[in-house]
């Protein structure tokens, strides 16, 4: 791997409201090379400002905000902090994934969205829970059934730990989607939707192998939730992946 590990921000979203400089400089200090923010839109060019003078890489970022807002804003902010790479993380109804015309649906306006940010240089991205996951169409999981009516150059973040908790074979489930998958989300746990997570190696999740299915797509280590220190869980996921790159 020759990017960078890196840090979706919302594992330290209470952190970051409260002091944004020093939780960016403490996740830089741990060894991360990167992060992908989940609110682009607050303060793009202090962010912006913060990380390069940190010599942090912004691998990626959520943009809730593109499927209520209007979207040039969105993506000009998202210009500012430095990205190519602008992820749909959700917020659309559970319930379009469990039937053809909802895929369809959801398609359109991905597909749609899509094109406004290739119009910025920028390529669309979505990223699972395990609602996408859980529903079956056609035998396939419900996420495998959109890529295949998703514009070419709509890509997919898998959010390991949540296919997992959907019933996905995850390893599988990245080598069917292949090309389609440019980011991890890559996370740790007891695998159940309401318990706390841990460190990445710490958990059930079959890291290695999940790895070794995508090895071009970008690693990012994410904790919705953690038992202990969020701190000290994100040091033992670098020091976790980071062994298993050297090994």
């Amino acid at each position: 791997m020759t990017r960078p590990l890196s840090v979706q921000l919302y594992t330290v979203r209470d952190r970051l409201a409260a002091d944004r400089d020093g939780t960016l400089s403490r996740i830089a200090g741990l060894g991360y090379g990167a992060v992908e923010p989940y609110d682009p839109t607050t303060d793009p060019k202090g962010f912006r400002q913060v990380v390069d003078d940190l010599g942090l890489t912004v691998s990626s970022t959520h943009a809730y905000a593109l499927l209520s807002e209007e979207p040039a804003a969105v993506l000009e902010a998202i210009a500012t902090i430095g990205t190519d790479l602008v992820i749909i993380p959700g917020g659309i109804a559970h319930e379009e994934f469990t039937s053809h015309d909802g895929l369809a649906r959801t398609a359109d306006l991905l597909n749609g969205l899509a094109g406004q940010a290739a119009a910025h240089g920028m390529r669309l991205g979505y990223h699972n829970h395990w609602w996408e996951i859980e529903p079956r169409i056609d035998g396939r999981h419900a996420l495998e059934a959109l890529a295949d009516l998703l514009a070419p150059e709509v890509f997919l973040e898998i959010d390991t730990y949540w296919a997992a908790v959907g019933g996905a074979d995850v390893p599988g489930l990245l080598g069917r989607l292949a090309d389609r998958v440019l980011a991890l989300h890559v996370k740790d746990g007891p695998g159940v939707k309401e318990e706390p997570h841990t460190a990445v190696g710490q958990g059930v999740m079959p890291v290695p192998e999940i790895l070794a299915a995508a090895p071009g797509a970008w690693r990012i280590v994410e904790l919705d939730s953690c038992a202990g220190d969020v701190f000290d869980a994100l040091a033992g996921s670098h020091a976790y992946l980071t062994s298993l790159e050297v090994s």
